[in-house]
């Protein structure tokens, strides 16, 4: 974001210890970036989180055999106690209600998951950019349709999308970000 110019406030959720480690240091010379040691979800409290060799395929699901498949790195190979909170608990914390708040959702199949735990936020959200998948990856993720049926539910409609995993032994495109806003009123 701050190589696209952007100087404004940024939050951050990360829950796994060496990732996280990684992120405050990234954001240790920046003021306006608040890095935070959780996940974010449908509860608050503790859960497991799978760690995938390449990290960032790492997910509170299970994977699927597609997923190492079409990327062997994304097989998991230990697990850690992490915090989970829900988004609508941590809101009061941050004290951003009247921002302009661009939400970016990045958890490995748990998306429905980060929506449920934000349902009293999300009014007071203007755009959402969320990973989309064609093709589950992960046991228990929903699929393109039905995130976009959700989220058009909640008065968000996509506005764009950018290319996300794709299989590289195949080509088939297995996941995109969708990009959604609130309708404009006419």
């Amino acid at each position: 974001m701050r190589n696209l110019g952007y100087k404004g406030e940024i939050i951050s959720f990360e829950p796994m210890k060496s990732a996280f480690k990684k992120l405050k240091k990234n954001a240790s010379n920046d003021s306006n970036w608040k890095v935070f040691n959780c996940s974010i979800g449908e509860k608050d409290g503790f859960t497991t989180i799978n760690i995938a060799k390449n990290s960032v395929s790492s997910s509170l699901l299970d994977n699927l055999p597609q997923l190492t498949e079409s990327e062997p790195m994304a097989e998991y190979i230990t697990k850690e106690t992490i915090t989970i909170r829900k988004l609508d608990s941590v809101f009061e914390e941050l004290n951003i209600y009247n921002k302009n708040i661009y939400l970016k959702i990045d958890t490995q199949g748990y998306e429905e998951m980060v929506l449920i735990g934000a349902e009293n936020v999300l009014k007071y959200v203007k755009g959402i950019q969320i990973e989309m998948s064609f093709v589950p990856s992960y046991k228990g993720s929903i699929v393109f349709d039905e995130m976009k049926t959700i989220l058009n539910n909640l008065g968000f409609h996509m506005l764009a999308f950018e290319n996300g995993f794709y299989d590289k032994k195949t080509g088939i495109q297995l996941e995109i970000d969708g990009i959604f806003y609130k309708k404009i009123r006419d």
